[in-house]
């Protein structure tokens, strides 16, 4: 649905009561019966409200003036072109009922708001879909917009198109809710009403399409809105449909919105660069077409434009200007050889790297016949050096792949009968990842469903089975959720894992081309609880998670509670308060033993929460003095201590638990040594007797830590021992910029595990947390934690 204007009418050609009543008698049964239905008389009222000089007799008569217009015919024309069998009754029935349900409305452009349903049916005639897409095309927005319920468009479109209509239409019911919470249950609804019929995202990218292409009548405001819209969500949905030529097309019209001047900066450097481009590619087809024509391959060979979307990505990956992005010139060969289009394929390719006086460059070359990508998407893609020193890039293809290609899903239409051969393949690994995806819609809000969603948009990583089978994973996916993805008992059942034949942690980040293989238990084991600190995909995590929540509540509650004193044990933190921390956890969380279930069963992130405790502490006010008489102290970073009035006081750091600027501290006064200052949660604090308490006095730290003030804190560091475990670990500490001032190896064990002890120094709380997540990283270190 667009926004809308309403605009007065303009009185139509009135015919005469016999001639009206004549027309109507000429209609097919449905149509007439629809003309009589009590429906007419609600688009009566709604054509009033908008300030229209509408009756009952106009209305019909506009409907029968519809039903046999130019602009109907053009379409079903279009439509017998590819479908001559079809039934046209119901486009002009579909037409005409939505004609008089948007009579009185213009778009913001100015145009008569039926263009806009028009504009979507002619998208999906071009993808050449069937009569009920095109049927609800022209519909998609009269429920919405005009109040016709649905169960009209079943009466009288049939079940199809009301279940199409209704898939595209907005949620009713969340007019209490805020703008992000109503748009996340719209995009689950739409999601789960395409894995049941695909037609149902096609008619919502070609009505998101028409929208972009006239999205500048629109205001500004709302032109930034639809456009980071289209490029979060629509153009991946049509890129993961593999649909090209429609994301293409989304991506360029929303950069257009969003980054005006660097589209036009673009699209200018290309234009002044075509002509020469142009005429270096003509050359190239010329010599193609002659060289596979000498070789009796039948072929198809033209230019192909890069989209300015994806030339501007590349630039600011590559991090380099316009002139430096090779591929801007590509030719496509589609080769036409039905009974043998894979190995006419592979000839042409030879033609390319082997007939022509043409450098390839190998580490540009990709074939995705070999190995088709999960979506299906097959074609071999290579770049060669051309004599005059450019790269060009070259895709090779058979027609059908071609098709495919470009249309993704739309393409079946073409070679299928329709959506409902499931023992189609190619049609089924495409919408794979939506059945996926919908199979958790029980257990999950809309917007933990949008951000699963969000999920299957990221850039992919493509790695193979020990049988060579692709798996495509979002890229940072772990061998854990390549589990997962293969099953949920091979993931449940994970131990290990290998890449190319070398073992590798669970946490390992795959890469492109590698081969996984999963090492499992032949006992059901379960999953780990620490698998969803690093997990990628929501499906692994989701499976984790349903496994967990499944034990019984008291499990998960012990889980829950050695998890966090487990993470807060790696800061030091031995004397918090599980009630503060309910209070940081928010209001879903209502007790401490609802604070551990939630952190057992993944609910709440136990290293989220001790991060939130760390900043409440950076942030918070001194602690309350002992003795209210006694002035504040102030704490530099080097330990010296600052008495308002006094001066400097003689005073160190305690080394029984080393505080770090930014920890909330208390001084103890010695006998003969000055101030000692502890942290507030030191043992040696806690233990104090009452007398000795009375010797605390409050303190606090000053404005900051200088460049060159550091702080000694002592990491036990539990591992399996290995050659270079100690420069892995060195080096993970220097690349973070720290240094090391105290190393040496604690007790080893005869199975070959070891504790390694390191101090660090350290400017203030913020850097130890990032150092010990990545030493967590570092392969087989099994835990790291602040020693105290």
């Amino acid at each position: 649905m667009d926004d809308v204007a309403i605009t007065a009418h303009s009185p139509e050609l009135t015919l005469t009561s016999s001639t009206h009543t004549r027309m109507m008698s000429d209609l097919p049964p449905l149509s007439a019966e629809l003309l009589n239905h009590p429906v007419m008389f609600s688009l009566v009222e709604q054509q009033q409200r908008r300030g229209c000089q509408a009756s009952l007799e106009s209305v019909q008569t506009a409907f029968i003036n519809a039903y046999h217009s130019p602009s109907v015919e053009a379409l079903i024309s279009r439509h017998r072109e590819y479908l001559p069998s079809a039934d046209f009754d119901l486009i002009r029935r579909s037409y005409a009922f939505a004609a008089v349900a948007h009579e009185g409305q213009r778009r913001q452009s100015g145009q008569p708001y039926i263009d806009h349903p028009i504009e979507v049916a002619i998208i999906l005639l071009d993808l050449r879909l069937d009569t009920e897409s095109i049927a609800a095309a022209l519909l998609h927005d009269v429920v919405e917009d005009s109040g016709v319920p649905i169960s009209v468009i079943e009466q009288f479109f049939g079940q199809q198109v009301a279940s199409l209509v209704d898939g595209v239409t907005k949620l009713s019911g969340y007019e209490s809710k805020s703008k992000e919470e109503a748009q996340a249950g719209t995009y689950r609804k739409l999601i789960i009403a395409s894995a049941d019929d695909p037609r149902v995202v096609l008619i919502k990218l070609a009505d998101r399409l028409h929208n972009m292409r006239t999205i500048h009548a629109t205001p500004p405001q709302k032109q930034q809105r639809v456009a980071r819209e289209t490029l979060e969500i629509y153009a991946p949905l049509a890129h993961r449909l593999g649909m090209w030529q429609m994301k293409s097309e989304l991506e360029d019209l929303a950069f257009k919105t969003l980054h005006p001047d660097r589209y036009q900066e673009i699209a200018r450097g290309l234009a002044m660069r075509k002509e020469a481009r142009d005429r270096i590619v003509q050359k190239v087809i010329a010599q193609l077409k002659e060289m596979l024509a000498r070789e009796g391959i039948k072929a198809e060979v033209t230019g192909r434009s890069k989209h300015i979307y994806s030339i501007w990505r590349k630039m600011e990956r590559k991090g380099v200007p316009l002139e430096r992005i090779y591929d801007q010139l590509a030719v496509r060969i589609i080769v036409d050889d039905p009974n043998n289009e894979v190995g006419a394929c592979y000839q042409a390719l030879g033609v390319v790297h082997g007939k022509m006086n043409w450098t390839p460059v190998m580490q540009e070359f990709d074939d995705y016949i070999a190995a088709p990508k999960e979506s299906s998407y097959r074609s071999i893609h290579t770049t060669v050096i051309l004599p005059e020193g450019l790269h060009c890039e070259v895709q090779i293809r058979s027609t059908k792949m071609h098709e495919e290609a470009e249309h993704g899903i739309a393409a079946h239409w073409r070679y299928k009968e329709g959506f409902n051969s499931r023992s189609d393949r190619d049609y089924e690994n495409k919408i794979r990842w939506l059945r996926e995806l919908i199979s958790w819609r029980n257990e999950t809000t809309d917007r933990e469903f949008v951000d699963m969603l969000r999920a299957e948009f990221e850039e992919r990583v493509f790695v193979f089975t020990p049988k060579g089978k692709i798996i495509d994973l979002p890229e940072g996916s772990t061998p854990v959720d390549f589990a997962y993805r293969i099953h949920s008992e091979v993931g449940h059942r994970c131990i290990g894992a290998k890449v190319n034949d070398r073992m590798v942690p669970l946490d390992y980040q795959l890469r492109n081309g590698e081969i996984v293989e999963i090492l499992t238990s032949k006992n059901q084991r379960g999953p780990s609880r620490d698998w969803l600190r690093f997990v990628k995909t929501p499906s692994a995590r989701n499976h984790i998670k349903r496994y967990f929540r499944r034990l019984e509540r008291e499990e998960n509650i012990i889980a829950g509670r050695e998890m966090l004193e487990k993470e807060l044990k790696r800061f030091g933190l031995m004397q918090v308060s599980f009630e503060k921390l309910v209070e940081l956890a928010g209001p879903t969380v209502r007790s401490v033993e609802d604070l551990f279930y939630q952190i057992g069963v993944d609910d709440l992130n136990e290293r989220a929460l001790v991060q939130k405790l760390l900043g409440a502490q950076e942030t918070a006010p001194p602690p309350s003095p002992p003795a209210p008489t006694q002035p504040m102290a102030r704490v530099s970073a080097s330990g010296e201590i600052y008495l308002e009035g006094t001066g400097k006081i003689a005073s160190r750091l305690a080394r029984c638990c080393n505080p770090v600027f930014g920890e909330p501290i208390v001084g103890f006064t010695t006998r003969g040594r000055g101030v000692t200052v502890h942290r507030t949660d030191c043992r040696t604090i806690q233990n104090l007797s009452a007398s000795e308490r009375n010797r605390l006095m409050p303190v606090c730290w000053g404005n900051g830590s200088g460049p060159n003030q550091w702080f000694p804190v002592p990491l036990r560091i539990e591992a399996w021992d290995r050659v270079g475990l100690w420069r892995d670990i060195s080096n993970v500490i220097a690349d973070a910029g720290i240094n090391i001032t105290d190393i040496n190896q604690g007790k080893r064990w005869a199975n070959g595990r070891t504790v390694l002890n390191v101090t660090v120094s350290l400017q203030s709380m913020a850097q130890l947390s990032p150092l010990i997540e990545k030493l967590n990283r570092i392969p087989d270190v099994i835990d790291v934690y602040r020693k105290t």
